[in-house]
């Protein structure tokens, strides 16, 4: 069929499925029958079809039946690149959605879409689909950096993934000079060649001023920084110490040597330990900041907990879901003082079983305020001036040490995965200039706490569970059988396997390949490779497990005071120790905890990058003042445009594909690797590498690398 025939008969049969509601759906056997097309042309009515569906004018049925586009289109969230292209991603759906370019119709980023699927998914190709609507714009502000012309200003986002400025009228600059980070709330979205148009609604400094940059992602983030006067009025209500008639009824624990264990310079103590032991068997008690005593449900401390979700550790602040009159103070098991508590109280055998258990109220009396840095001095370093200035307490952390390597070894055991990443460690002057990047590192001390909340969690949720009571669990679902099977065909040309199903793999798998490659020469590669083959954890109503701890019961119980899964569960499991849980309440429950497993998903991620944009606005900073240093690093990330390279303190850059100058490289999507189409140089993730800091950009956060001159 000629291009002209095709080009008529597609209009036609679009006109028949789009406007004949009688008709549609239909099978294509059924539309030759209506159209009178004979049995030799139905090919030719089947391409333009094929044709239609792909430039998402119509729409099919899993029955295979064609209709309209909004019959079979999917709602979701559409997430463009600095490229011009973008994904939708659909809830529920494993895999996102590849939107060409000319395929976006105009979307903004995190536009909510309704979106055809013109391609689906095969091999590993991925679906395409085209947006066919936009249902809401949710993005309504961006923070950016200003210029300013003689007749207009423009904004450059500081989000990477919008990749347009946005026009601002002469008149609507709002005194905005150029280097102004600003807030611009946008006023018209654009369309195809023109860009969209806001107004300054905020300056928030130059971009040079001290503490500019960070405010700026706080602002990007919408992070709510101070509370509002309603909130600071019913503080008025809340004691500075804890009143004795709320003691009556609780389990007193306040004669126990009871210690913190956290940073220096944490403020808000949410868990202490308790720890004993009778022949073979441990007593171990975790006890957890009672903060659903202080802040009640639908109290307007609530309404604003919920609504900021979790705490947010920035490079340079904390910005916490509760008020400081709550977190460092009642509701912090600050040393000396009597707080209220919901203890989890553990029997636990030689071998790493919670053999009994029992979670109740209780009042307890911090003995010591101790720091990770000074019980490790006791138990790694063995410094006599430590030990001397803690010795009542020495032979617990002995005992701890001892528990807490029974625990790691039982939960290694039943698969448990430990990625060993470091996390970085940013040092800054009065000033808020990064003076120091190094790795931080997990000592004996952080592992103890870290093993000791991980058993309370899961004793805690496997309670809940067999109760049968609405809950919060923290899940992290298996991984998608396709990554892994990318995974195990990869890893297959360095001689290791894995086992696994059609559907499913065990963690234990993935924690025999991470023990095999230790100290390999591909040990980074592999490791990165597989951590980039989980999902992500969230949130849920239903207890589905938690594969990298290879557990089957999980929850969040231990951070009320930072994240408000924790303190929602501790209100459910504090009114089940009152008498159980009504049906009204059962219900009650039922139906606001999906809403909270979602929000409180959503929170934690926007904290995570936040935290992360920080961090890497730090570092760019940073090596902004070493321009021209060589290092030694390797390489963490290989895409089709550049190299990314991580430096031994946790810094990375990318060297763009564009400054390999020696040929043209292609990259191999398969194996991971760029490779010189000419002389077959080849460079793979996990290789170590020299580079040499080009440049740096503060407004992307983005860090160049080239290739040192021999």
């Amino acid at each position: 069929m000629d291009r002209e025939s095709l080009e008529k008969r597609k209009k036609v049969i679009a006109d028949l499925i789009l406007h004949n509601e009688f008709y549609v759906p239909m099978k294509t056997k059924e539309m030759a029958i209506l159209l009178n097309i004979p049995k030799s042309q139905r090919s030719e009515l089947q391409e333009v079809l094929d044709s239609l569906l792909h430039d998402g004018t119509i729409g099919v049925t899993k029955k295979g039946k064609y209709c309209k586009p909004e019959t079979t289109a999917l709602v979701g969230v559409f997430e463009s690149t600095k490229r011009g292209f973008g994904f939708v991603t659909v809830e529920g759906r494993e895999d996102d959605i590849f939107i060409k370019e000319a395929d976006c119709n105009g979307a903004f980023h995190m536009d909510k879409v309704r979106v055809a699927i013109t391609e689906e998914k095969k091999g590993s190709r991925r679906c395409e689909g085209k947006i066919i609507g936009i249902l809401e714009h949710q993005i309504k502000e961006i923070v950016g950096t200003f210029q300013k012309s003689k007749t207009y200003g423009f904004v450059i986002s500081d989000n990477p993934k919008i990749g347009y400025d946005i026009f601002v009228p002469k008149e609507r600059c709002s005194g905005a000079v150029s280097g102004h980070k600003v807030v611009v709330k946008i006023v018209n979205y654009g369309s195809h060649g023109k860009n969209p148009e806001g107004v300054v609604k905020e300056i928030i400094g130059h971009i040079n001023d001290p503490g500019t940059d960070i405010m700026s992602i706080i602002k990007a983030y919408e992070l709510p920084v101070e509370f509002p006067t309603n909130v600071m009025d019913y503080l008025k209500n809340i004691p500075d110490t804890v009143d004795e008639k709320d003691k009556a009824g609780r389990v007193d624990l306040r004669a126990l040597n009871t210690v913190t264990i956290d940073g220096e310079d944490a403020k808000d103590l949410d868990d202490a330990i308790t720890i004993s032991k009778e022949g073979d068997m441990y007593h171990l008690g975790v006890h957890i900041a009672d903060v659903s005593h202080y802040v009640t449900e639908k109290s307007v401390l609530d309404k604003e907990a919920y609504k900021r979700g979790t705490s947010v550790y920035l490079v340079d602040r904390v910005i916490p879901m509760l008020p400081h009159q709550l977190s460092n103070g009642i509701c912090s098991l600050n040393e000396g003082c009597d707080r209220l508590t919901l203890s989890c109280l553990m029997d636990i055998d030689s071998k790493g079983n919670v053999v009994g258990h029992r979670i109740c109220e209780s009042v307890i009396c911090v003995t010591r305020r101790m720091s990770y840095t000074s019980v490790k001095k006791i138990l790694i370093d063995e410094d006599a001036a430590e030990i001397e200035k803690y010795q009542e307490l020495v032979p617990d952390f002995h005992l701890m040490q001892e528990l807490a390597d029974i625990l790691r070894k039982k939960r290694f055991k039943r698969g448990s995965i430990d990625f060993d990443f470091p996390e970085t460690k940013i040092t800054l002057d009065e000033q808020g200039k990064p003076i120091d990047i190094q790795p931080y590192e997990r000592n004996t001390a952080t592992k103890i706490i870290e093993d000791f909340m991980l058993i309370a969690n899961e004793t805690v949720a496997e309670d809940m569970f067999w109760q049968e009571l609405p809950f919060l669990y923290r899940s992290h679902e298996n991984p998608d059988p396709e990554k892994i099977q990318k995974l195990a065909t990869f890893i297959n040309n360095f001689g290791y396997n894995i086992k696994h199903g059609d559907e499913e793999i065990h963690p234990k798998e993935l924690q025999k390949l991470l023990a095999k490659i230790e100290g390999t020469q591909e040990d980074m590669m592999i490791s990165r490779l597989t951590l980039r083959s989980l999902k992500r954890a969230r949130y849920t109503t239903d207890c589905v497990g938690h594969f990298g701890l290879a557990a089957k019961y999980y929850c969040h119980f231990t951070s009320p005071i930072r994240r408000y899964p924790d303190l929602q569960i501790h209100r459910i499991i504090k009114e089940n120790l009152h008498g159980g849980l009504k049906e009204k309440r059962r219900q009650h429950y039922e139906q606001i905890l999906p809403d909270v497993a979602t929000h409180t998903s959503t929170t934690e991620r926007r904290a995570d990058d936040a935290e992360r944009d920080t961090d890497k606005q730090k570092m760019v900073e940073y090596m902004s003042d070493h321009i021209g240093a060589v290092y030694e690093g390797v390489i963490s990330s290989i895409t089709s445009w550049g190299i990314y390279v991580e430096l031994p303190n946790t810094i990375e850059g990318m060297i763009s594909a564009a400054n390999l100058t020696d040929g043209f490289y292609v990259y191999d999507e398969n194996h991971y690797e760029l490779v010189n189409e000419t002389t077959n140089r080849t460079f793979r993730l996990g290789e170590k590498i020299r580079v040499q800091v080009a440049g740096t950009d503060k407004i992307l956060r983005t860090i160049d690398f080239v290739l040192p001159e021999d």
